[in-house]
Formats: structure tokens, C-alpha cells, sequence
């Protein structure tokens, strides 16, 4: 679904037919979706049926009232304006109606222009508190650093791709491996898009099982199952007028995948326990670690869906692909004021990293919380990457080989002369590894 403007839904309820059928003509050739009713009852069915944006209510209608009316619409959970339409002897009641929470009223006869435009501000005020309700959600979910950060061919190669898609406002398929930062690729598209100023709402469907991901995506009513005290927006409308992120997409259930490419296909959606249609426009952005094309054949993803978020496909690279971006990943998180050893520095570009950047990141932090001073060495590291290739690094691990360890290691300080600086070079090891190398031999 690409992200324009989109029409408002609306909903009049007046008992006079001719001043119905002039509004209904005016607001569908402006573009908006118009519903009537001449009474408030009609009217209520109505809401139970569909999501409006805003609802024009006479205040004097037979039957109950368009106070009435109004009490009972602010009773459900409705999140979109009210405007009062009122004689000019009722100035009173319909100030009465805003105290109650109608956003506007407009004394009859009015014009029909004057009405577009009240309804246009009502409709921006009730998306605005939306906005600000999903940007709060958004701000609980966003990582502080979303840089991409790397010089190799591969991301560059990347970026220029996300510079490209990002302001098509079409649904993009993020694929690459676990790890590899294919949240912050979905970060730098929003970002790139023209819904910049808008949320970006993300959700991964691999961290919560089947039923919790659809009340997430859809929303709920309340009483719809046993917990939901209130009714509850979902992702999608939260993401209204913005970007919906989804991680894992691979992992989504097959039930969720028929409601997902709805909601892709025109925009509508029900929350569970509802029979109510809500409209909503938001731009898609779905990642994967599956070969999703395998995944269709297998039978596990709808190919509908798959052909549907799959218009530009946009491949993270490995780690192990950008052997040059390691040194500049290893600095910013390690962050200013802190160092790293030469010997460390060297066995991290070795590594192979198949839990890639965000393995890499973890080693840090590790490092950082294992390091005595703002310096990080090689033994500072988990013992896979001690242990990534350098022969030097292996005396500190293994204990079947620690005789010839520690033969090796008096070889060489008898030849260097007991002098530990020269004695750590020649084995290619940093001092400090040295020092704790002699205590656990008990090397004298």
C-alpha cells in the first residue's frame, strides 16, 4: 500500500434529506468516503460497523438527540472528532455538547464550504493525538544510535540502494543474516521517505507467539478475550500515516498472512472481537533471514504476500563481507576514550563473526566490562575470537597443550633474557597476556 493521502471517512446524521444529499455530494467529489443516517439510532449501527474519521451530528433530531448521540459515540472507544450541527437558539446546549467532547459546532443554516473545512480540521486534530500516541510508542522502541557505519564496497553499494527506494513510499523486503542491521536499514528508508516526519513503528514477529502478534498488528476490543479490560489500537494504526516495520516476516503464521495482505491490498483491517472496518495507509517495510522464494515453494509463505512486499529487494551484507568496516565498527562502539591493543584489533578482523555486527557489538561490551583500564586486549575477548587463527593466541587456551605452552613460553624468555617486553613480541602476544600467562604456569 503506498502511502498518499488519503480519503476521509465520514459519517452524517441528520434528518433532513435534502441537506444530506447536498453535503454527501460535496464531501464525494472532494474524494471522501460518505456514509448517512437521518437518526441516531441508524447512526449507531453504523459506527459498530465501520471506523469514521468524523462524525457531522444535528443536535435536534426525532428521537434521541444529537446530545445523545454524542454521549454514546465518547462511551465506545472512538478516536476520531465529533462536530455538532445546531440551530442559532442553541448556542447553549451545543457549548454543552463541546464540554462533552465534540471538537467544533456550526449554527444552520451553514455553508457547505465552511462545513468542508471544519471537518478537514477535525480530522487533523483526531490524527495529530494519533500521531503523537504512536510517536510515544515509536520512542520506546527506537535504538538511540541508527547509523549505518561502514566505507566497504558492499555497504556502500547499500546505501546508495537505500537512497534510491526510500523515497518511493513502496513496500521493501530487507533481507540478510541475523545480526546483520536490517532494523537500521528500515530506519535509514523511513528516514529517506516522505512520511519522514511521521512514525516509524516496528514489531518482530519471531520474539511473540501467534495470538499476541495478531492483537499487536490489529488492535482489540475490549471483552474480545479474556484480559482486554479496554480496546487497544494496533501497530497498524499506530503506524497510520507512517512506516510499519516487521522483522522476521518469515516467521509469521499463515492466518496472519491472509489479514496482512488485506490490509496491503486496500487498507482495511478489523481489529479482533470487531466487526468494525478501520481504514489506515501505511508503507510497509518487511524483513527476513529466510530465503523467502523457498520458503513460497516449501509452501510456508503465501505467494500472493511474498510478490506483494517483495516490489524492491534490498540484501544487508555479512560481516564477513566488509572485513575493512571492522576497525570502524570496533571504534564507535568502543566509544571516545577508549583504546584497543594491536593483537586484539588483528584477531577481530580474523574472525569470521557469524552472529555478525550485533555479535561484534557484544564482544565489545564484553571487552569493556572484562578490561582493567580504558584499553581492551585480546584475553578481554570471548576465546572463539582468542582463538581465530593465530597460533600465538593459543597459550592461553587449551589445557591439554600446557606443558608445551609453558615450555614455550621459558624457550623464549631464557633466549630474550627474562626481558617480558621482547619475550611477548616474539610470541606475538601483548604483555599483559604474558604477565597472566607466567602466574597460571607459575613461571618464575
Amino acid at each position: 500500500m503506498e502511502s498518499t493521502k488519503p480519503a476521509l471517512d465520514i459519517l452524517l446524521v441528520d434528518d433532513e434529506a435534502d441537506f444530506r444529499h447536498a453535503v454527501v455530494r460535496l464531501f464525494t467529489r472532494e474524494g471522501h468516503r460518505m456514509s448517512e443516517a437521518s437518526d441516531a439510532t441508524t447512526a449507531l449501527e453504523r459506527l459498530s460497523q465501520r471506523h469514521f474519521d468524523v462524525v457531522i451530528v444535528d443536535l435536534f433530531m426525532p428521537g434521541p438527540s444529537g446530545l445523545d448521540l454524542l454521549g454514546k459515540v465518547k462511551a465506545q472507544d472512538f478516536d476520531g472528532e465529533v462536530i455538532i450541527l445546531t440551530g442559532s437558539g442553541s448556542i447553549e446546549t451545543a457549548v454543552e455538547a463541546m464540554r462533552r467532547g465534540a471538537f467544533d459546532y456550526l449554527t444552520k443554516p451553514t455553508s457547505l464550504d465552511a462545513l468542508l473545512v471544519a471537518v478537514k480540521k477535525a480530522a487533523e486534530h483526531a490524527k495529530l493525538r494519533t500521531e503523537n500516541r504512536a510517536l510515544r510508542s515509536a520512542l520506546q522502541r527506537t535504538g538511540s544510535d541508527t547509523r549505518i557505519i561502514g566505507e566497504s564496497p558492499a555497504v556502500k553499494d547499500l546505501l546508495r540502494l537505500i537512497e534510491r527506494a526510500g523515497p518511493s513510499g513502496k513496500p521493501i523486503l530487507i533481507q540478510g543474516e541475523t545480526g546483520t542491521g536490517k532494523e537500521l536499514v528500515a530506519r535509514a528508508l523511513h528516514r529517506d521517505s516522505p512520511v519522514a516526519d511521521k512514525p516509524l513503528i516496528t514489531i518482530n514477529c519471531a520474539a511473540l507467539p501467534e495470538t499476541l502478534l495478531e492483537s499487536e498488528l490489529f488492535g482489540y476490543e475490549k471483552g474480545a478475550f479474556t484480559g482486554a479490560v479496554s480496546a487497544k489500537p494496533g501497530l497498524f494504526e499506530m503506524a497510520d500515516g507512517g512506516t510499519l516495520f516487521i522483522d522476521e516476516m518469515g516467521e509469521m503464521p499463515g492466518a496472519l498472512q491472509a489479514k496482512l495482505l488485506r490490509v496491503l491490498e486496500d487498507g482495511s483491517l478489523r481489529r479482533i472481537g470487531s466487526v468494525k472496518e478501520r481504514r489506515v495507509n501505511v508503507r510497509l517495510l518487511a524483513a527476513t533471514n529466510r530465503n523467502l522464494e523457498q520458503e513460497v515453494k516449501n509452501g510456508h509463505f503465501r505467494e500472493d504476500l511474498f510478490y506483494r512486499i517483495n516490489v524492491l529487494c534490498l540484501e544487508v551484507p555479512p560481516l564477513r563481507n566488509r572485513p575493512g568496516d571492522i576497525r570502524l565498527l570496533t571504534e564507535h562502539f568502543l566509544g571516545p576514550n577508549w583504546s584497543i591493543d594491536t593483537e586484539a584489533m588483528a584477531a577481530l578482523e580474523r574472525y569470521s563473526w557469524p552472529g555478525n555486527v550485533r555479535q561484534l557489538i557484544n564482544a565489545i561490551e564484553r571487552a569493556k566490562i572484562m578490561a582493567d583500564e580504558r584499553e581492551v586486549f585480546l584475553e578481554d575477548f570471548p576465546a572463539e575470537i582468542q582463538n581465530s587463527g593465530s597460533p600465538a593466541a593459543n597459550l592461553e587456551t587449551g589445557d591439554d597443550l600446557a606443558l608445551l605452552q609453558r615450555a614455550k613460553i621459558v624457550e623464549v624468555l631464557v633466549a630474550e633474557k627474562g626481558n617480558k617486553a621482547r619475550a611477548a613480541r616474539r610470541l606475538g602476544i601483548s604483555r599483559r597476556s604474558l604477565y597472566r600467562a607466567l602466574e597460571r604456569f607459575d613461571i618464575k
